[in-house]
Protein backbone atom coordinates (compact mmCIF):
# COMPACT_ATOMS: atom_id res chain seq x y z
CA UNK A 1 0.00 0.00 0.00
CA UNK A 2 2.87 2.39 0.83
CA UNK A 3 4.44 2.00 -2.64
CA UNK A 4 1.01 2.40 -4.24
CA UNK A 5 0.49 5.72 -2.45
CA UNK A 6 4.03 6.83 -3.25
CA UNK A 7 3.37 6.14 -6.92
CA UNK A 8 0.18 8.19 -6.84
CA UNK A 9 1.89 11.04 -4.98
CA UNK A 10 4.79 11.04 -7.46
CA UNK A 11 2.39 10.96 -10.39
CA UNK A 12 0.34 13.91 -9.08
CA UNK A 13 3.50 15.89 -8.31
CA UNK A 14 4.83 15.27 -11.83
CA UNK A 15 1.57 16.51 -13.35
CA UNK A 16 1.40 19.63 -11.18
CA UNK A 17 5.10 20.47 -11.41
CA UNK A 18 5.39 19.85 -15.14
CA UNK A 19 8.43 17.56 -14.96
CA UNK A 20 9.88 14.62 -13.08
CA UNK A 21 12.83 16.75 -11.95
CA UNK A 22 10.62 19.43 -10.36
CA UNK A 23 8.43 16.73 -8.83
CA UNK A 24 11.52 15.19 -7.25
CA UNK A 25 12.51 18.55 -5.74
CA UNK A 26 9.00 19.06 -4.40
CA UNK A 27 8.89 15.60 -2.82
CA UNK A 28 12.49 15.60 -1.57
CA UNK A 29 13.35 12.54 -3.67
CA UNK A 30 15.64 11.86 -6.60
CA UNK A 31 14.44 12.18 -10.19
CA UNK A 32 15.23 8.50 -10.70
CA UNK A 33 13.06 7.51 -7.73
CA UNK A 34 10.13 9.54 -9.05
CA UNK A 35 10.51 8.04 -12.52
CA UNK A 36 10.61 4.51 -11.16
CA UNK A 37 7.52 5.08 -8.98
CA UNK A 38 5.55 6.31 -11.97
CA UNK A 39 6.83 3.49 -14.17
CA UNK A 40 5.68 0.91 -11.60
CA UNK A 41 2.32 2.69 -11.40
CA UNK A 42 1.89 2.51 -15.18
CA UNK A 43 2.90 -1.16 -15.11
CA UNK A 44 0.37 -1.95 -12.39
CA UNK A 45 -2.41 -0.09 -14.22
CA UNK A 46 -1.33 -1.45 -17.62
CA UNK A 47 -1.74 2.03 -19.19
CA UNK A 48 0.52 4.82 -20.32
CA UNK A 49 -0.09 7.94 -18.21
CA UNK A 50 2.28 10.33 -20.00
CA UNK A 51 3.29 11.10 -23.56
CA UNK A 52 7.04 11.65 -23.24
CA UNK A 53 9.57 13.23 -25.57
CA UNK A 54 13.11 14.41 -24.93
CA UNK A 55 11.78 17.95 -24.41
CA UNK A 56 8.33 17.65 -22.91
CA UNK A 57 5.72 15.49 -21.27
CA UNK A 58 1.94 15.60 -21.42
CA UNK A 59 -0.87 13.51 -20.04
CA UNK A 60 -2.59 10.84 -22.07
CA UNK A 61 -6.38 10.68 -21.93
CA UNK A 62 -6.09 7.85 -19.41
CA UNK A 63 -3.54 9.88 -17.49
CA UNK A 64 -5.83 12.92 -17.31
CA UNK A 65 -8.77 10.86 -16.04
CA UNK A 66 -6.57 9.08 -13.50
CA UNK A 67 -5.02 12.35 -12.29
CA UNK A 68 -8.42 13.94 -11.61
CA UNK A 69 -9.45 11.02 -9.42
CA UNK A 70 -6.06 10.85 -7.69
CA UNK A 71 -6.15 14.58 -6.93
CA UNK A 72 -9.55 14.22 -5.29
CA UNK A 73 -8.29 11.27 -3.24
CA UNK A 74 -5.17 13.14 -2.11
CA UNK A 75 -7.28 16.17 -1.19
CA UNK A 76 -9.47 13.91 0.94
CA UNK A 77 -6.38 12.54 2.71
CA UNK A 78 -5.11 16.07 3.33
CA UNK A 79 -8.52 17.06 4.69
CA UNK A 80 -8.55 14.02 6.98
CA UNK A 81 -5.09 14.90 8.34
CA UNK A 82 -6.20 18.50 8.86
CA UNK A 83 -9.40 17.48 10.64
CA UNK A 84 -7.49 15.27 13.07
CA UNK A 85 -4.94 18.00 13.73
CA UNK A 86 -7.65 20.64 14.16
CA UNK A 87 -9.03 18.62 17.06
CA UNK A 88 -5.78 18.85 19.02
CA UNK A 89 -5.40 21.50 21.69
CA UNK A 90 -1.87 22.52 20.67
CA UNK A 91 -0.65 23.21 17.12
CA UNK A 92 1.87 20.69 15.84
CA UNK A 93 3.68 19.91 12.61
CA UNK A 94 5.40 22.09 10.04
CA UNK A 95 3.90 25.32 8.73
CA UNK A 96 5.43 26.49 5.46
CA UNK A 97 4.85 30.22 5.13
CA UNK A 98 5.81 32.97 2.66
CA UNK A 99 5.72 36.72 3.36
CA UNK A 100 7.10 40.04 2.06
CA UNK A 101 10.77 40.28 2.99
CA UNK A 102 11.03 43.44 5.09
CA UNK A 103 7.56 43.39 6.61
CA UNK A 104 8.01 39.71 7.42
CA UNK A 105 11.34 40.20 9.16
CA UNK A 106 10.33 43.29 11.15
CA UNK A 107 6.67 42.71 12.02
CA UNK A 108 5.77 39.04 11.50
CA UNK A 109 8.84 37.05 12.53
CA UNK A 110 8.79 38.24 16.19
CA UNK A 111 5.17 37.08 16.53
CA UNK A 112 6.00 33.70 15.02
CA UNK A 113 8.97 33.29 17.35
CA UNK A 114 6.62 33.83 20.30
CA UNK A 115 4.31 31.13 18.98
CA UNK A 116 7.21 28.73 18.49
CA UNK A 117 8.29 29.28 22.10
CA UNK A 118 4.75 28.61 23.33
CA UNK A 119 4.21 25.47 21.25
CA UNK A 120 7.07 22.97 21.22
CA UNK A 121 5.43 20.85 18.52
CA UNK A 122 5.17 23.71 16.02
CA UNK A 123 7.84 23.82 13.31
CA UNK A 124 8.26 26.83 11.02
CA UNK A 125 9.56 26.83 7.43
CA UNK A 126 9.64 30.54 6.53
CA UNK A 127 10.29 32.28 3.22
CA UNK A 128 11.01 36.03 3.19
CA UNK A 129 10.57 37.25 -0.37
CA UNK A 130 8.63 39.88 -2.31
CA UNK A 131 8.00 37.28 -5.02
CA UNK A 132 4.36 36.19 -5.22
CA UNK A 133 4.51 32.43 -4.75
CA UNK A 134 2.06 29.91 -6.20
CA UNK A 135 0.76 28.35 -2.98
CA UNK A 136 -0.68 25.23 -4.57
CA UNK A 137 2.21 24.59 -6.95
CA UNK A 138 4.92 25.23 -4.33
CA UNK A 139 3.08 23.55 -1.46
CA UNK A 140 3.03 26.68 0.71
CA UNK A 141 0.55 26.50 3.60
CA UNK A 142 0.14 30.21 4.23
CA UNK A 143 1.24 33.48 2.65
CA UNK A 144 0.94 37.17 3.47
CA UNK A 145 0.12 39.42 0.54
CA UNK A 146 0.07 43.19 0.36
CA UNK A 147 -2.22 44.81 -2.19
CA UNK A 148 -5.47 43.83 -3.91
CA UNK A 149 -6.22 40.15 -4.39
CA UNK A 150 -7.11 38.38 -7.61
CA UNK A 151 -10.25 36.28 -7.71
CA UNK A 152 -9.56 32.62 -7.01
CA UNK A 153 -11.67 29.54 -6.39
CA UNK A 154 -8.73 27.59 -4.94
CA UNK A 155 -7.56 30.04 -2.28
CA UNK A 156 -9.09 31.60 0.83
CA UNK A 157 -8.02 34.83 2.52
CA UNK A 158 -8.45 36.88 5.67
CA UNK A 159 -7.87 40.60 5.93
CA UNK A 160 -5.29 41.37 8.63
CA UNK A 161 -5.05 45.14 8.26
CA UNK A 162 -3.61 47.79 5.96
CA UNK A 163 -0.14 49.12 5.33
CA UNK A 164 -1.02 52.81 5.46
CA UNK A 165 1.30 54.92 3.35
CA UNK A 166 2.81 58.34 4.01
CA UNK A 167 5.13 60.86 2.35
CA UNK A 168 8.38 61.48 4.20
CA UNK A 169 11.62 63.43 3.78
CA UNK A 170 14.58 64.52 5.92
CA UNK A 171 14.27 67.91 7.65
CA UNK A 172 17.38 69.17 5.83
CA UNK A 173 15.93 68.18 2.46
CA UNK A 174 12.71 70.08 3.15
CA UNK A 175 14.68 73.12 4.32
CA UNK A 176 16.41 73.20 0.91
CA UNK A 177 13.52 72.28 -1.39
CA UNK A 178 10.40 73.37 0.46
CA UNK A 179 7.54 71.39 2.00
CA UNK A 180 4.44 70.86 -0.19
CA UNK A 181 1.19 71.33 1.70
CA UNK A 182 -0.82 68.63 -0.11
CA UNK A 183 -0.78 66.25 -3.06
CA UNK A 184 -1.79 68.92 -5.54
CA UNK A 185 1.14 71.11 -4.48
CA UNK A 186 3.55 68.17 -4.59
CA UNK A 187 2.52 67.10 -8.11
CA UNK A 188 2.78 70.72 -9.34
CA UNK A 189 6.23 71.15 -7.78
CA UNK A 190 7.52 67.69 -8.77
CA UNK A 191 10.13 68.99 -11.29
CA UNK A 192 11.88 70.82 -8.46
CA UNK A 193 11.98 67.85 -6.12
CA UNK A 194 13.92 64.60 -5.79
CA UNK A 195 12.28 61.25 -5.05
CA UNK A 196 13.25 57.83 -3.69
CA UNK A 197 10.86 55.02 -4.57
CA UNK A 198 10.33 51.31 -4.42
CA UNK A 199 10.27 49.74 -7.87
CA UNK A 200 11.14 46.43 -9.50
CA UNK A 201 10.27 47.03 -13.15
CA UNK A 202 13.18 48.84 -14.78
CA UNK A 203 11.08 49.52 -17.89
CA UNK A 204 8.45 51.63 -16.11
CA UNK A 205 8.57 54.59 -13.75
CA UNK A 206 7.37 53.79 -10.21
CA UNK A 207 3.79 54.86 -9.45
CA UNK A 208 2.43 56.23 -6.19
CA UNK A 209 -1.30 55.91 -5.56
CA UNK A 210 -3.21 58.50 -3.56
CA UNK A 211 -6.72 59.84 -3.08
CA UNK A 212 -7.47 63.29 -4.47
CA UNK A 213 -8.18 65.54 -1.50
CA UNK A 214 -11.05 67.34 -3.24
CA UNK A 215 -12.86 64.52 -5.01
CA UNK A 216 -11.64 61.40 -3.18
CA UNK A 217 -10.78 59.88 -6.56
CA UNK A 218 -7.89 57.44 -6.64
CA UNK A 219 -5.02 58.91 -8.66
CA UNK A 220 -1.57 57.75 -9.73
CA UNK A 221 1.59 59.83 -9.61
CA UNK A 222 4.37 58.69 -11.97
CA UNK A 223 7.49 59.17 -9.88
CA UNK A 224 10.65 60.67 -11.48
CA UNK A 225 12.76 58.72 -8.99
CA UNK A 226 16.34 59.71 -8.31
CA UNK A 227 16.72 56.52 -6.28
CA UNK A 228 14.73 53.43 -7.24
CA UNK A 229 15.28 49.98 -5.77
CA UNK A 230 13.46 46.82 -4.75
CA UNK A 231 14.10 47.33 -1.03
CA UNK A 232 11.78 49.50 1.05
CA UNK A 233 14.49 49.57 3.71
CA UNK A 234 16.90 51.27 1.29
CA UNK A 235 14.16 53.64 0.08
CA UNK A 236 13.60 54.78 3.68
CA UNK A 237 17.35 55.10 4.26
CA UNK A 238 17.62 57.24 1.10
CA UNK A 239 15.02 59.62 2.48
CA UNK A 240 16.84 59.80 5.82
CA UNK A 241 20.05 60.59 3.90
CA UNK A 242 18.33 63.58 2.31
CA UNK A 243 18.18 62.15 -1.21
CA UNK A 244 14.51 62.94 -1.72
CA UNK A 245 10.90 62.36 -0.78
CA UNK A 246 9.81 58.77 -0.17
CA UNK A 247 6.38 57.13 0.02
CA UNK A 248 6.71 54.35 2.54
CA UNK A 249 4.49 52.53 5.05
CA UNK A 250 3.86 54.43 8.26
CA UNK A 251 5.08 51.50 10.34
CA UNK A 252 8.44 51.68 8.59
CA UNK A 253 8.79 55.45 9.04
CA UNK A 254 7.66 55.56 12.68
CA UNK A 255 11.10 55.06 14.24
CA UNK A 256 12.77 57.69 12.06
CA UNK A 257 9.96 60.17 12.71
CA UNK A 258 10.36 59.63 16.47
CA UNK A 259 14.13 60.16 16.11
CA UNK A 260 13.63 63.33 14.11
CA UNK A 261 15.45 62.05 11.02
CA UNK A 262 12.26 61.98 8.92
CA UNK A 263 9.31 64.34 8.74
CA UNK A 264 5.89 63.53 7.35
CA UNK A 265 5.08 66.08 4.64
CA UNK A 266 1.36 66.36 5.35
CA UNK A 267 -1.68 64.43 6.57
CA UNK A 268 -3.68 63.12 3.62
CA UNK A 269 -7.38 63.98 3.59
CA UNK A 270 -8.18 60.39 2.71
CA UNK A 271 -5.24 58.12 3.54
CA UNK A 272 -4.19 55.39 1.13
CA UNK A 273 -3.19 51.94 2.32
CA UNK A 274 -2.44 48.54 0.82
CA UNK A 275 -4.63 45.78 2.31
CA UNK A 276 -2.68 43.00 3.96
CA UNK A 277 -4.15 39.49 3.72
CA UNK A 278 -3.31 36.05 4.98
CA UNK A 279 -3.87 33.66 2.06
CA UNK A 280 -4.01 29.87 2.07
CA UNK A 281 -5.17 26.97 -0.16
CA UNK A 282 -8.88 26.43 0.38
CA UNK A 283 -9.55 23.18 2.28
CA UNK A 284 -12.46 21.54 4.05
CA UNK A 285 -10.62 21.67 7.37
CA UNK A 286 -7.86 24.15 8.19
CA UNK A 287 -4.95 22.61 10.15
CA UNK A 288 -4.75 23.77 13.75
CA UNK A 289 -1.26 25.21 13.23
CA UNK A 290 -2.44 27.35 10.31
CA UNK A 291 -5.50 28.61 12.17
CA UNK A 292 -3.44 29.54 15.25
CA UNK A 293 -0.98 31.56 13.16
CA UNK A 294 -3.76 33.35 11.25
CA UNK A 295 -5.64 34.19 14.45
CA UNK A 296 -2.46 35.44 16.12
CA UNK A 297 -1.60 37.72 13.19
CA UNK A 298 -5.17 39.02 12.99
CA UNK A 299 -5.09 39.87 16.71
CA UNK A 300 -1.59 41.37 16.90
CA UNK A 301 -0.71 42.97 13.56
CA UNK A 302 -3.28 45.83 13.49
CA UNK A 303 -1.66 47.43 16.56
CA UNK A 304 1.68 47.36 14.73
CA UNK A 305 0.28 49.17 11.67
CA UNK A 306 -0.25 52.86 12.58
CA UNK A 307 -2.89 54.73 10.67
CA UNK A 308 -6.70 54.62 10.32
CA UNK A 309 -8.38 51.56 11.76
CA UNK A 310 -8.64 48.85 9.08
CA UNK A 311 -11.95 47.28 8.13
CA UNK A 312 -13.09 44.35 10.19
CA UNK A 313 -11.21 41.20 9.17
CA UNK A 314 -13.29 38.53 7.48
CA UNK A 315 -12.63 35.31 5.63
CA UNK A 316 -13.15 35.72 1.88
CA UNK A 317 -12.08 34.29 -1.45
CA UNK A 318 -8.84 35.66 -2.79
CA UNK A 319 -5.30 34.91 -3.99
Amino acid sequence: MSERLQGIEAFAAAVESGSFALAATRLGRTRSAVGKSIARLEQRLAVRLFHRTTRSQSLTDDGQAYYERCRRALDELDAADAAVEAGRQAPTGTLRMSMPALFGRVCVAPLLMELAREHEGLRLDLQFSDRRVDLVEERVDLALRSGPLDDSSTLAARLLGHQWMGLYAAPAYLARHGRPADWQALVAAAPGHRFASYGRDAQRAPTWLYHDGATGELRAFSVPARVRCDSLEVVAASAVAGLGIARIPQWLAAGSVAAGTLVRLFDETRPFGYPLHAVWPRARALPRRTRVVIDTLAARLPAMLPGPAPAEATDQAGS
